[in-house]
């Protein structure tokens, strides 16, 4: 599947190929990569975009942004290829803009609706206001067990999957589905 064919039937083949990069999202967060860099490398690729880059321009954007538990990095990530798929490069391309925050706000829609919220900390339960800190914890089995992150950033890919494959994100009014609460009570760390 080339992105200049999305919008037509999805093939079987397609869509394994696709269901594949939800399985290398959540490969490449469990072998140590952040959210967003896993959503946007299992992507990536199909704008030309090469790993390396793709998770240079990704890796700030894990832990909610920098660690500071804002904007989910899954989430970041999802955004982010929603720019490599239809963001404008035009200064005056009001259009191109509009239709690449539609796009976005459909996603972001999507993911909360999915997942309780697109805030980090809130779907970590951090309820606490613990001091941010810049160093990740280290990647243990204990780390995966008492985050939901692993599962999230299969969402995220999940959620691009099905956007390339066709799938309508709105209710069945016609209303996109932005509500939600996090999730659990864990403290900074959590």
């Amino acid at each position: 599947m080339t992105i200049e064919e999305k919008g037509k039937p999805v093939s079987d083949a397609d869509r394994q190929m696709l269901n594949a990069r939800v399985e290398q999202a959540g490969e490449l967060f469990g072998s140590g990569y952040n959210c967003s860099q896993s959503v946007v490398a299992a992507f990536a690729d199909l704008y030309g975009v090469e790993r390396e880059l793709a998770l240079r321009m990704s890796a700030p954007f894990g832990g909610g942004i920098g660690r500071m538990r804002e904007t989910c990095g899954a989430a970041c990530g999802l955004f982010m290829l929603a720019g490599l798929e239809n963001g404008s490069t035009e200064a005056g391309d009001r259009k191109g803009k509009g239709n690449n925050y539609k796009l976005v706000q459909e996603l972001a829609a999507e993911f909360r609706r999915r997942n309780g919220s697109c805030v980090c900390r809130e779907l970590l339960g951090i309820t606490t206001g613990a001091p941010l800190s810049p160093t990740p914890e280290a990647r243990t089995e204990n780390y995966y067990k008492k985050r939901p992150c692993p599962e999230i950033v299969r969402e995220a890919a999940a959620i691009y999957c099905d956007h390339l494959c066709g799938v309508s994100f709105r209710g069945d009014d016609g209303d996109e589905n932005a509500s939600g609460s996090g999730k659990g009570n864990r403290d900074e760390n959590g």
